[in-house]
């Protein structure tokens, strides 16, 4: 299966930019994950990528080879949409067999009445063959919709949001099977998702883009603890990231000065080491992640005072909501540390985990 690489492409619609200079570089058999809010140019990638629509420069190479001079049918990738766009004139069976029937392919009787049967079980869906797709639930129809493309053996697969339709329940079990099949068949992958949960769930590497730029690739892992910038900050993680206004203080032993002094945090000599070098300015943001927040019930050194305004159950987690002055924070504890509405409570801050951002250019200072 090719390896997938962009460079520098450029894809206009009139005076909108919605792909700006993206460089992706997706490596064979991976299963590669673009992610983003709606306009951020995820489907625009996938259609540059199966020929739906041409570049207007940069390159593209699958494997060696120059993709841009190859027609949609020369490049042998499977296309698999958000709805689902099955025949509804044909049984779930003659779906599966209609692209091995294309002159294209001309299979022999055998080898697509084997495929079929092959990709039906490995969908679960051999009991639905003799169906036709009105008497299908939307599950079904999507597993017959992955099943039409799985059942070519293309070289790459590219999926655009093809769960989003689905119930929560359902979108999990497809997300594990999904990924299973993927696995299974070793075909290189391209899923676009606007679903954090599903991009950090399902991808060996996750590109977060942004109005047709891309602003981090990188292992989920990576994308969580290490967001390059203010927008994957912000945009990947559930709850998002806390921000408070900072400034950095005292030179050789820095203190992060926060919300222009409502309270400040003296960092261990092995913490303070990451900020070292940088000037006391103002102009930077503190991240901090709902979960690097240590929630007391007791005053103690360095604990900051805290007021709770409610409280968020989510079954495995609680999202404890805190005021400090007139800064909200979300804290995420287990489901058995609860509080109060209005308790007062004590807050400590995980230091390794603080990040400081530049409020003005948006980068991360920290590596």
């Amino acid at each position: 299966m090719p390896t997938i690489v962009l460079k520098n492409v450029v894809k206009k619609f009139g005076k909108i930019v919605a792909l700006n200079e993206i460089d992706l570089d997706i490596k064979e058999e991976e299963f590669f994950v673009l992610v983003g809010p709606t306009g951020a140019g995820k489907t625009t990638t996938l259609r540059v990528v199966s020929g739906l629509e041409k570049i207007d420069s940069g390159e593209m190479l699958f494997g060696n080879e120059d993709a841009t001079v190859l027609s949609p049918a020369e490049r042998d990738v499977a296309f698999v949409y958000q709805s689902f766009s099955l025949y509804p004139q044909m049984t779930v069976r003659k779906n599966l067999e209609f692209p091995l029937r294309s002159p294209m392919y001309r299979e022999s009787e055998e080898e697509i009445k084997k495929r079929v049967e092959h990709v039906a079980d490995l969908l679960h869906i051999t009991a639905l063959l003799d169906r036709m797709p009105d008497a299908l639930s939307g599950g079904e129809m999507q597993r017959v919709g992955i099943g039409r493309a799985i059942v070519r053996k293309p070289q790459i697969f590219l999926m655009d949001e093809p769960l989003s339709d689905l119930d929560a329940k359902l979108r999990e079990q497809l997300r594990v099977e999904l990924r299973q099949i993927q696995s299974d068949l070793k075909t290189t992958t391209i899923y676009v998702t606007h679903d954090q949960v599903e991009a950090m769930s399902m991808g060996d590497r996750v590109a977060v883009l942004n109005e047709g730029v891309v602003h981090q690739i990188g292992t989920p892992k990576e994308v969580y603890r290490k967001p390059c910038d203010l927008f994957v900050a912000g945009f990947i993680g559930n709850p998002k990231m806390n921000f408070l206004s900072c400034k950095i203080i005292g030179g050789a032993s820095p203190t992060l000065d926060l919300e222009k002094g409502l309270f400040q945090i003296s960092l261990s000599e092995k913490i303070a080491k990451k900020f070292l070098g940088y000037p006391e300015k103002d102009g930077l943001l503190m991240g901090i992640r709902p979960e690097a927040i240590i929630l007391h019930k007791e005053k103690g050194k360095a604990r900051i005072e805290s007021e709770v305004l409610f409280l968020e159950h989510f079954g495995s987690m609680n999202i404890i909501n805190l005021q400090i002055g007139e800064k909200i924070l979300k804290v995420r504890t287990h489901p058995t540390q609860t509080a109060k509405q209005k308790e007062k409570v004590w807050i400590e801050f995980e230091e390794e985990h603080i990040i400081l951002f530049d409020k003005e250019t948006g980068k991360s200072l920290v590596e």
